[in-house]
């Protein structure tokens, strides 16, 4: 696709753009960063209004733009620091649901558009999911457009009431280029010789350790691998509540698990490894799926969310909740090299038509220009 030009028409000042951010996960955070570098290269003023960590986790003033301390939620002068750093722009553009709602509170009484990019669902039931509902339909009526990342953000959008609503396109930025393989075998002995892995097929997962994660059922799959010979290991990548239980479970159960906390060398992690695992009740563009598929490691993941798009026909999948099903998967792979082999080149030509990080820009790019009027120099 050929680029934007980086240059504001003749006679008009450059769009101005604010970018909002929650504590923003890993998925969001680096969108916002990608999208924050397109931007700027482009001519478009770019601010970023978000926790002060997150620009240092995210790095938005190292891409040429502005950044706005603005803190969670939780506080309360949150909306008020958003209100003002909105004062001047052309439109401002929100990511994630809080950061959404706070956006449009900050922009009440304003004919600023805003436009919104859900990355992901909240996952809440009870009093907390109906609050989280209000909060939707309230983001929803409010927004211009709605950008969704898989095709069911967007139908839930639309039936939360959207006025536009529409799939969004995602990079996943800063995706590794093939390395000598003489050193990538280096490194992945490396690594499986420090996790204890040597000899034995390694499997990872990679998330937060969380209910909807599904890790209760993967480490019921767990179970089934102990009769294999030799007895491959899981290592989960990833902190999170559930954590104490989790490890209860592997030590009373003697499972063949080792949870491994944050980490800051998934990709290594992920190199290493004979098969990804991805065991979630819901996901939207899944980083760990985008990931594994770029590395040509084989994935079985569960047919939820946006999985079933993103990955085709290029990994197992199978239903949420059902471990045995989850086990075959992974006996059947660790038993059959050429299914294995095959996976991995259909993920390399499903990677390749992946959104770039230009086609994204691009398509953000021609939202604003429906939203924005030609602004006229001062």
């Amino acid at each position: 696709m050929s680029p934007v030009s980086s240059n504001a028409p003749h006679g008009q000042s450059p769009l101005r753009t604010v970018q909002v951010l929650g504590g923003g996960n890993a998925g969001s955070g680096v969108h916002v960063r990608s999208l924050a570098a397109g931007l700027v290269a482009r001519g478009v003023r770019v601010t970023v209004c978000a926790p002060a960590e997150a620009d240092r986790a995210y790095g938005f003033s190292g891409v040429g733009a502005d950044h706005v301390h603005v803190p969670r939620s939780s506080d309360p002068g949150s909306v008020a620091a958003l209100r003002a750093a909105c004062t001047d722009a052309d439109l401002v553009h929100a990511h994630g649901l809080h950061a959404s709602f706070r956006a449009a509170l900050a922009l009440s009484g304003r004919s600023t558009p805003l436009v919104v990019t859900w990355h992901n669902r909240a996952h809440a039931e009870g009093a907390r999911g109906h609050l989280l509902r209000m909060l939707e339909r309230r983001v929803v009526r409010a927004a211009a457009v709605v950008l969704g990342t898989t095709s069911d953000l967007v139908d839930r959008a639309r039936r939360t009431g959207a006025r536009d609503a529409r799939l969004a396109a995602v990079a996943l930025p800063g995706t590794r280029q093939p390395v000598d393989q003489d050193e990538a075998e280096l490194l992945r002995s490396k690594v499986r010789a420090e996790l204890g892995a040597m000899g034995r097929p390694l499997l990872i997962a990679v998330g937060s350790l969380d209910r909807h994660r599904g890790y209760d059922h993967l480490l019921d799959a767990a179970r089934a691998w102990c009769r294999l010979d030799p007895v491959p290991l899981l290592v989960v990548a990833g902190e999170g509540p559930l954590r104490p239980a989790l490890q209860r479970r592997i030590e009373d159960e003697e499972l063949p698990v080792r949870l491994l906390g944050r980490r800051d060398d998934v990709s290594e992690l992920l190199a290493a490894a004979d098969l990804a695992l991805l065991p979630s009740s819901w996901e939207s563009r899944s980083v760990l799926a985008q990931e594994a598929l770029y590395a040509r490691v084989p994935l079985v993941a569960t047919a939820v969310g946006g999985v079933p798009d993103l990955v085709g026909d290029a990994a197992e999948l199978v239903a949420y909740g059902d471990a045995r099903a989850l086990a075959a998967a992974v006996v059947r792979l660790l038993d059959d090299p050429e299914r294995c082999a095959e996976l991995r080149e259909r993920g390399a030509r499903q990677a390749a038509s992946w959104p770039t990080e230009d086609e994204t820009v691009a398509q953000v790019l021609s939202v604003y220009d429906e939203l924005t009027q030609p602004r006229p120099l001062p």
